[in-house]
């Protein structure tokens, strides 16, 4: 008998399994170790090796215990330690280091924090069900929709590491009622009012951001070198104080197409900028580096927006509008390239927004279609017309009525006779 793997005694027909349980008891607030049976089955439909292993799942089953050796259900192990100890140092090798600091963060913020010291083997579907629920409430879709999968990825790999038997989160369902995503989008009128409320640079600057809709960390590494005096050619991007040789995407680097009088601008400005030399930034800073996104937002971007009445203005905004108000301009592939999108289903899902005015020109144009009759449709319609209108005479014919021709006809017939 062994209390590492239970034991299993025959009696009478049945094999019955035992193994041991610590629990606490609720009068003296001692732990005290019962001994726990369990019938197995019949003694004629199994043998005792296999009593054994029935005794082992069921003992899975209940504890958590697995009696081959490893403790599953530990209480020592807590959410927290897990992440740091086990999940994140498995998932850092796949992510960019600027993404890792990011998405680490989020982790700490949204879900560690909450659950740091909470054993693994405590947690169920309604605690993790009803904190995604407050995270709904206070945070947007999209932190919501992230926190919901790094909780599940979590605990997919707490199972897969057999510190669970099964997971807690595999049936977490998503809010229905999330907070309405920023869909802000501005008309031409309001982006021509934009460009003449700035400076030199800034209207240059804007211009360009406007045009070719870039992100800001690829417009604010952009170097003299960058520009051959008729097109930009992106070779390295800005993030979180970092310049890299790489982008969001595979398609962030490239040629960049500029118009005759962008170009033009740009040449102009060139003159007129601090530092002109190849290696230069295009719109540096007052120290000549590059200029932090969230400065400029908060510096020119925000305080413009006040200014001018406008509901919301930042890049965002700005690239979102650019791919809403492109519709007419070309087809979604076109407005998926303007945006160096890896994914058309990006452009035409979270930038491109419903036009009101084109919408209904669409439904009046389908209307115009429907009534639109072809020259050989008028010829049948005609002919059709004609058909109706002899069944009708004839149908009164049948019936002895007259037309009003035929009444008037017989009565001069009448008195004459």
């Amino acid at each position: 008998k062994s209390h590492q793997a239970g034991w299993v005694v025959p009696r009478g027909k049945k094999w019955y399994g035992y193994y041991r349980r610590t629990v606490l008891n609720p009068v003296t607030n001692k732990q005290r170790v019962d001994a726990v049976p369990v019938i197995l089955g019949l003694k004629s439909q199994m043998t005792k090796f296999e009593a054994r292993e029935a005794l082992a799942a069921e003992v899975i089953k209940q504890t958590g215990q697995n009696l081959g050796g490893r403790v599953l259900n530990d209480s020592s192990v807590t959410f927290g330690w897990f992440v740091r100890s086990r999940y994140l140092p498995l998932r850092e090798a796949n992510w960019k280091p600027e993404t890792a600091k990011v998405k680490k963060i989020q982790i700490q913020r949204d879900l560690v924090e909450k659950f740091e010291s909470v054993p693994l083997d405590s947690f169920d579907k309604f605690m993790l069900q009803t904190h995604i629920n407050h995270l709904a409430a206070i945070l947007s879709k999209d932190r919501v929709l992230q926190a919901r999968s790094y909780l599940k990825s979590i605990f997919s790999e707490a199972v897969e590491q057999d510190f669970l038997l099964k997971d807690p989160s595999r049936k977490v369902t998503i809010p229905k009622d999330l907070r309405k995503k920023d869909k802000t989008v501005l008309t031409w009128d309001q982006l021509r009012l934009v460009l003449a409320s700035l400076t030199v640079r800034d209207r240059v600057l804007l211009t360009l951001e406007m045009t070719d809709a870039l992100r800001p960390s690829e417009l604010f590494a952009l170097r003299w070198k960058s520009f051959d005096g008729s097109k930009l050619t992106i070779t390295e991007t800005v993030y979180r104080g970092r310049i890299r040789t790489w982008g969001k995407t595979d398609k962030s680097l490239g040629d960049v197409h500029l118009p005759q009088g962008l170009a033009d601008d740009l040449r102009l400005w060139k003159r007129n900028c601090p530092d002109s030399s190849s290696n230069a930034f295009i719109f540096p800073n007052s120290e000549r580096g590059f200029i932090d996104t969230g400065n400029y937002r908060n510096r020119v971007l925000i305080p413009l927006a006040e200014k001018l009445g406008l509901p919301k203005l930042n890049f965002q905004v700005l690239r979102r509008t650019m791919a809403t108000l492109a519709q007419k301009k070309g087809s979604v592939k076109d407005i998926q390239a303007h945006l160096r999108h890896a994914k058309a289903d990006t452009t035409a899902n979270e930038y491109m927004q419903e036009l009101p005015e084109s919408v209904m020109q669409m439904v009046d144009s389908v209307y115009q279609e429907l009534r639109t009759v072809p020259e050989d449709g008028k010829r049948r319609q005609a002919g059709l017309c004609y058909q109706i209108a002899t069944k009708r005479k004839n149908r009164m014919a049948a019936r002895g009525d007259l037309l009003p021709i035929a009444t008037k006809r017989r009565k001069r017939l009448a008195v004459s006779d």
